[in-house]
């Protein structure tokens, strides 16, 4: 009775109700009183008004999170997250939307849309999962839930910049930023990575200075309140920024930095993808660095085989095919990128695609198979074309360009070069309708001419 009493007093206050609210015009207030002192047992009727008047269950009310519903609701949500980490998206949202949020206490819905909203971002729909985040992070900012608040808007941040709708996502992340700090929760994990997130959405857009600046500003606060995880957030974002800058030489300094930091935690996807990251770098700074790169991509490949996906094996598999290139065992290098094309499929890892036959026409090419690099090159050209524009895909399209021109595919090579030019958002100019004008004033010039 006292665990009874004791839930539904609970659960008025997180429903901001009084007595007398609570009781309505069916029960008087002195009778909840009594109920939420102990000294009376409500009906089975009574406990559905209840229940109704409060947004939860009756068997919430009854047996707390020993009800069956609550239990079934911690399973699935469990079992949601297991499937997202393990690549399966569409399994974690089948189990979600099967959940009848009615038979549910509230206080799971949240955490049930969220997992959710994961689920649809991993399937590319992000639309769907907007829709899902948007109305929880407006009600707790409304209820001034700081962390929750941070954490919602990380999710709505990184849907946003994956949606194209860079302005969105910084302008939202910056508002929530600014709020969670005014509530003192700066320097915790989920202020820091909200702002590390926020980095890229810069960064995309071309704010490069501007997150040069945010960084610094972000590693100072890690530094002197944020924990390991936080600091390695911010240092992990920060080595985006600097390698976006064309400074790899700092980027690889800060991806050590935040891998020092992360690796000592707790099992997840950070670490494997960092050892990723780190290695990317590692293979296209000057000199290159092959043999360090693979030694950051074993560990992160044994890491993905528990817990990855096969979009993220793929990706482990081409650089190290890049790697072994790079130390002349083209056998090996072939045996990756095959490993790893054959993890893919036509669909929302066009990108990942591109990256692996690139691979391949290179592997070619140091074979001297002309033909066969020309075609990987063409195919991985058509089938980016397709795909959405950004600064990530300039640097591809620039990428593609210097493969073709060093296989001897001028025309294809220009192609890539203005497709990298539009990407990055430079047009072409208006010189040759000027031209025109100029030679009909008998203003032109001969491009015969030498200069002196």
């Amino acid at each position: 009775m006292t665990e009874l009493a004791d839930r539904i007093r609970a659960e008025r206050a997180r429903a901001g109700l009084s007595q007398t609210a609570l009781a309505g015009d069916d029960l008087s207030p002195n009778y909840v009183s009594l109920i939420e002192s102990g000294r009376r047992m409500p009906t089975d009727g009574t406990l559905a008004v209840l229940a109704e008047r409060l947004g939860t269950t009756v068997d919430f009310l009854k047996y707390g999170d020993a009800a069956p519903s609550e239990e079934r609701a911690r399973l699935e949500i469990s079992f949601a997250r297991l499937a997202l980490t393990n690549g399966e998206a569409e399994q974690a949202k089948e189990r979600l939307e099967a959940l009848d949020l009615s038979s549910i206490s509230p206080r799971y819905h949240s955490e049930v849309l969220r997992v959710l909203a994961q689920a649809h971002d991993q399937l590319g729909q992000l639309d769907e999962a907007v829709s899902l985040l948007e109305p929880l992070l407006a009600e707790a900012r409304a209820h001034g839930r700081a962390t929750e608040a941070a954490v919602l808007a990380m999710q709505l941040t990184v849907a946003y910049h994956d949606a194209g709708d860079l302005n969105r996502s910084i302008e939202l992340g910056e508002q929530v930023l600014a709020e969670v700090e005014a509530l003192g929760i700066a320097g915790t994990d989920e202020h820091l990575r909200l702002g590390s997130t926020i980095l890229w959405s810069y960064y995309e857009r071309g704010d490069l200075l501007f997150a040069t600046h945010r960084a610094a500003e972000l590693i100072r606060l890690a530094e002197e309140k944020g924990t390991r995880r936080g600091r390695g957030s911010i240092y992990w974002n920060a080595s985006l920024v600097a390698e976006g800058r064309g400074d790899l030489g700092e980027a690889c300094r800060l991806a050590e930095r935040a891998l020092a930091y992360l690796a000592e935690g707790s099992a997840s996807l950070d670490v494997p993808r960092l050892r990723l990251h780190y290695a990317w770098l590692l293979l296209r700074s000057e000199p290159a660095e092959p043999r360090l790169a693979l030694a950051q991509l074993e560990p992160a490949t044994r890491e993905l085989e528990l817990i990855g996906s096969e979009i993220d094996l793929a990706r482990c598999e081409f650089e190290a095919g890049r790697a072994h290139l790079l130390l002349g065992d083209v056998a090996e290098a072939e045996t990756m990128a095959r490993a790893g094309l054959a993890r893919l499929t036509v669909g929302d890892t066009n990108l990942d695609l591109c990256n692996g036959r690139m691979l391949l026409g290179d592997i070619h090419a140091a074979r001297g198979e002309v033909r066969e690099a020309t075609e990987c090159y063409r195919w991985a050209a058509d089938m980016f074309g397709m795909m959405s524009a950004g600064r990530e895909a300039a640097t591809v399209w620039r990428s593609l360009g210097d493969r073709m021109m060093a296989n001897g595919d001028a025309e294809g090579a220009a192609k890539a070069y203005e497709a990298a030019l539009r990407e990055a958002g430079i047009r072409p100019t208006a010189l040759p309708a000027t031209l025109s004008v100029l030679e009909s004033a008998g203003l032109g010039f001969d491009t015969r001419d030498q200069l002196d």
